[in-house]
């Protein structure tokens, strides 16, 4: 691996100050995508700021009808807190189902969403619940926040503090994974808020996380996986690749809504 500069911040006044001063710096939470992009030359940036020591930025707390998870909060953390087991279970389940016991354990939700990858697990949750990603400049709605393939409304230095998740009254989440790398060849996340319903899909589409308005409008009629019995998903748009074409992501999106939704409406 080439040359770079090293910082390690232990707060998160230091790491924005370093980043607002340091041309052309990486933050490193996980480094799960971070450091093999760099071994494959595909990113060379000048300096990495390791987030790992700034303590505020992790840990969750339920904070009446919301839970607020710090963006250095480990995949694992997430899976077995039990504030988010009694609250939301749907989100501890989508972190357990997030690669293998050591990718959870080095992972971060910060990491995830600020990657967007458009195979990752986060996203869908977050579109789906109406959470708020907030970062040390501003709150931005997931809506706003997730742009396109791996691209997000982050501005340069813009680092995430935490992301505040609503709880739903209703919520699951079904995934069709790669066996060998467990991301979501599809995956589905519901969420009933009152009488708003969401549906957010993962890893299917080439601009990343995306809704399915369709399926939201058969559902507000009636929450039951009947509703959607029916409906298809259009290829147009979806990925294709050695694991699965359009057609068939298609497909697997419309088995995971359906899978997911019988999940949220037995709860």
């Amino acid at each position: 691996m080439y040359a770079f500069d090293y910082h390690r911040p232990d707060s998160l006044r230091k790491a924005a100050s370093l980043a607002a001063t340091v041309e052309d710096a990486k933050f490193l939470a996980g480094g799960h995508t971070l450091l093999p992009t760099m071994k494959q030359r595909l990113a060379s940036p000048s300096a990495l700021i390791d987030l790992n020591r700034v303590k505020e930025l992790a840990g969750i707390e339920l904070r009446g009808r919301t839970i607020v998870i710090g963006a250095m909060t480990r995949h694992a953390s997430v899976e077995q807190s039990p504030e988010i087991q009694q609250a939301l279970p749907a989100l501890a389940e989508l972190a357990h189902l997030i690669g293998d016991p050591q990718v959870r354990h080095r992972g971060t939700i910060g990491g995830s969403i600020a990657n967007n990858d458009p195979a990752a697990d986060y996203p869908a949750a977050c579109v789906a619940l109406g959470a708020t990603i907030v970062t040390n400049k501003r709150k931005l709605a997931a809506d706003e926040f997730f742009t396109g393939l791996f691209d997000t409304a982050l501005e340069d230095g813009e680092i995430i503090t935490k992301v505040v998740f609503p709880v739903a009254s209703r919520a699951a989440y079904a995934k069709f994974r790669n066996p060998a790398s467990r991301y979501a060849l599809a995956g589905v996340f519901v969420a009933k808020r009152g009488s708003d319903i969401r549906v957010a899909v993962t890893g299917a589409g080439e601009s990343g996380v995306f809704r399915l308005p369709e399926f939201e409008e058969a559902l507000k009629k009636r929450f039951s996986p009947k509703s959607i019995e029916g409906l298809k998903v259009s290829p147009d748009g979806l990925i294709g690749d050695i694991h699965a074409d359009p057609a068939y992501r298609a497909q697997l999106v419309a088995v995971m809504a359906r899978r997911a939704v019988a999940k949220a409406a037995a709860r």
